[in-house]
């Protein structure tokens, strides 16, 4: 039986949170895409948005820190900001670290910040599938390695400049599957985004991470910086997906 891919819908506003959180999709991502691909919402809109979800809801909510510079303390500091204000998994882009020993160590102080506060909070690792055009961010296949070795919870795959060029531009199915294969070797969970629309789904389903994320898809003409966030394009995704 293939497993049932996570969905991961990220809001910016409390507006587009109420209606993610209506919709039932398993991740409320609390997102600021003005702030670039994996861009910090503000602690008080974490807050909110995690108060949107029912204590009885199996609903999760993410929370992103930014596409970070090699600055351990600022990333650590900025993570714990993102558990005080309540989320459940927090995210951190991987922009800055130029290897695996320096995204290990950008990481380690983040993992060290949050689980000191709370344990049970997953962190994510995030690179960009497009890292060949940012020049300071890690290969696409050290990013489990650095997940691992941090004590990091999930590998995650983005696209850092959002251009309109999807995940699939990028990186072939292929080398996705070995993206996964070494996750899951490292007891990873998987997860991948950048500008995944319909045509991507047949692909993301043959790979199967574990979490899809996903904005563009489920806004007004596709727009994830001026559209806004539509139940019923969430649900047209859903239909595709499951």
């Amino acid at each position: 039986m293939v497993q049932k891919i996570k969905l991961l819908v990220s809001p910016k506003n409390i507006e587009e949170a109420i209606i993610t959180v209506n919709s039932g999709v398993d991740y409320v991502d609390c997102k600021n895409p003005d702030e670039g691909s994996l861009g910090a919402n503000f602690p008080w809109i974490i807050k909110q948005m995690k108060d949107l979800i029912p204590e009885s809801s199996s609903q999760k909510l993410s929370a992103t820190i930014g596409d970070f510079p090699y600055l351990p303390g600022s990333a650590s500091l900025a993570a714990l900001g993102a558990a005080v204000s309540g989320a459940d998994i927090i995210k951190v882009g991987l922009k800055g670290p130029k290897n695996v020993e320096e995204g290990v160590d950008l990481m380690e102080k983040v993992v060290k910040a949050v689980k000191n506060y709370n344990k049970d909070i997953k962190i994510v690792a995030a690179g960009y599938a497009d890292y060949k055009r940012i020049k300071t961010s890690p290969d696409f296949l050290s990013i489990p390695i650095i997940a691992a070795e941090s004590g990091s919870n999930i590998a995650m795959l983005d696209t850092f400049i959002k251009d309109g060029k999807g995940l699939f531009e990028f990186l072939s199915v292929k080398q996705l599957m070995d993206f996964k294969k070494v996750s899951k070797q490292l007891n990873l969970d998987v997860a991948l985004a950048g500008n995944l629309m319909k045509e991507s789904i047949s692909k993301i389903k043959k790979i199967s991470p574990d979490i899809i994320g996903v904005r563009s898809i489920v806004c007004d003409n596709f727009d994830r910086k001026n559209g806004k966030i539509r139940l019923h394009m969430i649900e047209e995704l859903k239909a595709l997906l499951y």
